[in-house]
């Protein structure tokens, strides 16, 4: 994989990871951009102690372009995007629209950091967008195994240079696909948060892991696993360096744990048949997904005969950047918010204001359909 780096037009990086060695990158953008926006603000909610960032610009983002606006396409003529090549492997660049941001002035609103009420403090990090490909009309499921190795080596490779940024403490990758979910693009994207805090669901599983440690000597996540390989009940499928099962305790109607069969605190520690056997495995489970309800794979926003495509979320846990990272373990969980066809699961007052989930598919039946359409 060969990486290399341009600056847009309003200044921010772009990276593309190229499957060939000599591909060569010499595409400049002609695009007359404004400046960055003003920095976020961050503000300390002291009921919950959880930092909630206020980013105001993020209201002009496009919501749903036509194909023919899509900024996420390759450039041609007539129409400038945010890839100034026209064509790429996978890309990763700087959100225009960032909830956080290392390269916004300081001075302007929000940059200065106050102890009072509200407590404030600059929302100093990182957004970017990655671009799995460059067919506007694709979906991660119909990618090839070696573009899904390529992603997770261009996710590894901005997890190392990410958590090296000053006031970062955590770096998330995720996807989230289908409108149901709340996507602004229908060109198939991931994106990488670098937080200026560890989040709050990361907290959690710290905090738990850090009583069971104190109970056992062990590490939660590594038990749990080893619970669900012994029961096999909810393991829907597994190779030499992974297994992929449904919790026990899931939330969401559909959801997988896809978990590396030793600990791992990130994506930069995964060797490279580890990273080959995770890319198998990874696309195995989001195919599932996509048949679980007929129909074969369309891009998101598509039409099925029967189905429209399943709307999920992928999301890397990992470890912080700087704390507890023998306690993290590295996982990948997909969800659907669809319970069946037709039908999906909003969170209501229970989910939303109280936090208390209840699932409506018992994971031993999410884990029996699963396995009843996973392909490996």
């Amino acid at each position: 994989m060969k990486q290399s780096s341009i600056r847009l037009a309003d200044g921010r990086e772009l990276l593309y990871f190229d499957e060939a060695d000599d591909r060569v990158r010499a595409a400049v953008d002609q695009r007359d951009l404004p400046s960055p926006p003003a920095p976020t603000q961050l503000r300390l909610d002291p009921l919950t102690d959880e930092w909630v960032a206020i980013a105001s610009s993020r209201q002009g983002r496009p919501l749903l372009p036509p194909t023919s606006e899509c900024p996420l396409c390759p450039s041609k003529p007539g129409h400038l995007t945010e890839i100034p090549a026209d064509d790429y492997d996978v890309v990763v660049f700087e959100n225009r629209f960032p909830s956080f941001s290392s390269s916004a002035a300081l001075g302007a609103m929000g940059a200065a950091e106050t102890d009072g009420y509200p407590q404030t403090r600059p929302g100093v990090g990182r957004c970017e967008v990655v671009c799995f490909t460059p067919e506007h009309d694709s979906s991660f499921g119909r990618l090839g195994p070696a573009r899904v190795r390529t992603v997770l080596g261009a996710l590894a490779q901005r997890t190392a240079e990410l958590g090296e940024l000053p006031g970062v403490e955590q770096v998330f990758c995720f996807e989230n696909r289908g409108v149901e979910i709340g996507v602004t693009m229908h060109h198939p994207h991931g994106q990488i948060y670098a937080y200026p805090y560890v989040t709050p669901r990361t907290k959690l599983y710290l905090a738990a892991a850090h009583r069971h440690r104190e109970r056992t000597g062990r590490n939660l996540y590594a038990d749990v696993l080893a619970a669900e390989v012994a029961s096999g009940e909810r393991v829907i499928a597994s190779n030499e360096h992974w297994t992929a099962f449904v919790p026990a305790a899931a939330r969401w109607p559909f959801e997988v744990h896809l978990a590396p069969n030793r600990q791992v605190a990130d994506l930069t520690g995964l060797t490279e048949s580890e990273r080959d056997a995770a890319a198998q495995l990874w696309l195995a489970v989001v195919r599932a997904f996509d048949s679980l309800f007929d129909g074969t794979d369309r891009a998101s926003g598509g039409s099925r005969e029967h189905s429209p495509a399943m709307p999920y979320i992928a999301a890397w846990h990992q470890a912080p950047v700087r704390a507890d990272r023998d306690l993290a373990y590295l996982h990948l969980q997909i969800f659907s918010i669809r319970r069946a066809p037709g039908k999906l699961k909003y969170l209501a007052g229970s989910e939303s204001a109280m936090g208390a989930f209840v699932n409506d598919v018992p994971p031993e039946e999410a884990a029996a359909a699963l396995r009843a359409v996973i392909k490996i």
